[in-house]
């Protein structure tokens, strides 16, 4: 799977309706409302703003809107074609401004289906890698062999903090574990506290 890190937004035109497709980073489904929310502030008059999210490390939470289309006429498409894409934690919001010709069912389907196949190519996505985090505690003497072997094991999201000793946590992909274990304690001469959760 992958996840997407970064907004996309596209735009096609079927019969004089516009359907503005924009691709949103998403983790959790309580988020999902709040970002439909400000998608309509955004397009106040816009005829729905009908989404699909796929949310989760493998992929297999779920949530889709016809917004007053007919039902199963664009969620249920938008979401089918979302899922076949490989990327999670996203929302694509479908933002429609009607122009005047009645799609038909079958048309809404294509229209709505083809909109999330259109921002698709747009989206900057990387690997879903399993991540652990970490805890250590330690003098200052060994703080640069330790943020030599930090970046050897791609950890992310770094804190900082000095004190009496300095603390440092962060992420980094669970195939680092063993990786991070054997450094610190090589580094460190078991002069130093690493916890793993």
């Amino acid at each position: 799977m992958e996840r997407l890190l970064e907004k996309a937004e596209t735009e096609i035109i079927v019969k004089k309706s516009r359907f503005i497709s924009i691709a949103i980073p998403c983790t959790s489904l309580e988020d999902i409302k709040p970002i439909v929310k400000s998608i309509w502030e955004l397009h106040p008059n816009a005829t729905h703003v009908v989404h699909a999210a796929v949310i989760g490390k493998k992929g297999d939470l779920w949530s889709m809107s016809d917004d007053r289309e007919p039902k199963n006429t664009a969620g249920r498409p938008a979401l089918e074609v979302l899922k076949g894409s490989g990327v999670t934690d996203i929302l694509v919001c479908i933002v429609r401004y009607f122009g005047g010709t009645l799609l038909g069912t079958g048309g809404l389907v294509k229209a709505y289906g083809d909109s999330v196949k259109e921002v698709l190519p747009l989206l900057k996505t990387e690997p879903l890698i399993e991540r652990c985090s970490f805890s250590m505690l330690l003098g200052y003497e060994f703080y640069d062999g330790i943020k030599r072997l930090l970046n050897q094991v791609s950890a992310t999201g770094l804190e900082e903090e000095f004190a009496q000793g300095i603390t440092i946590k962060g992420l980094i992909p669970l195939t680092e574990r063993e990786n991070l274990e054997k450094g610190f304690q090589s580094i460190t001469m078991g002069r130093a506290t690493l916890t793993l959760s």
